[in-house]
């Protein structure tokens, strides 16, 4: 599925529509943490005087009021209070989680009105793996190495109050333990191998697995033979969490 084609699905325009609820309608300036391509930074522009888009390379968007920067999350060169709304959605699931806590310290450093957080919810980061054909190392899908409930949202935004949160979408997916286990023996032919981020252990790009012997076709049925329990029996649970924070 090309960008287009997952920004027109259902589930996104759900989530993209929540998010947009949960925004102010006006302000003066808003910051858009991982702006891309620019799809939210375009959407704030409708109501902010100025939008800064914000990524590690610096994002090509054309429009009078959107400011695009090159920078980090972990690193912002902005002053204290300086930003009406920071909008921070499909981020903080990839940062290292060394790095976590520094890019919420920041985010929260330069806010001086509303934070508004998009992240997975409770996503098990085990389905969905792949194998590093170059290292041979094993990573989480689409380069998610957090994950997130409201508690730990709050306890990472501590010095903001919380104004409201909203649950999107609905989820069955999971694994156990021994299921993920012989789904790395397979060599993770399911995994998320069509994603932009590289291995996040050697830096190479993420290629789908070669063709498999038959020892790993077999680790293949057993994986999903074991997992069948962990998705049948699982309780349906939200795939996004938005908080909006305000500043104390």
């Amino acid at each position: 599925m090309d960008l287009a084609d997952y920004r027109a699905s259902l589930a996104e325009r759900e989530r993209t529509a929540d998010l947009m609820h949960l925004a102010p309608l006006r302000g003066r300036v808003a910051l858009d943490i991982g702006a891309r391509e620019g799809f939210f930074s375009l959407l704030l522009a409708e109501r902010f005087e100025r939008v800064i888009a914000l990524d590690l390379t610096k994002p090509a968007i054309s429009h009078p009021i959107v400011e695009c920067v090159q920078g980090d999350a972990t690193a912002l060169d902005f002053a204290d209070s300086s930003i009406d709304l920071v909008f921070c959605a499909e981020v903080l699931e990839h940062i290292p989680p060394s790095l976590l806590g520094r890019a919420c310290s920041e985010l929260e450093r330069v806010c001086q009105g509303r934070l508004l957080i998009g992240v997975p919810y409770k996503q098990d980061i085990r389905v969905g793996r792949t194998t590093c054909y170059t290292c041979m190392r094993k990573n989480p899908p689409w380069g998610h190495v957090n994950t997130f409930d409201e508690h730990q949202l709050g306890k990472l935004f501590s010095g903001c109050g919380i104004e409201a949160t909203s649950l999107v979408g609905s989820t069955t997916h999971g694994t156990n333990a021994v299921s993920c286990y012989l789904m790395d023996l397979a060599g993770n032919p399911y995994g998320t191998y069509v994603q932009r981020e590289p291995c996040a252990h050697c830096g190479r790009p993420l290629v789908r697995p070669p063709n498999r012997n038959f020892g790993q076709r077999l680790f293949t049925k057993l994986a999903l033979w074991s997992q069948y329990p962990s998705v049948v029996f699982a309780r349906p649970r939200a795939k996004w969490i938005h908080m909006l924070f305000s500043k104390r």
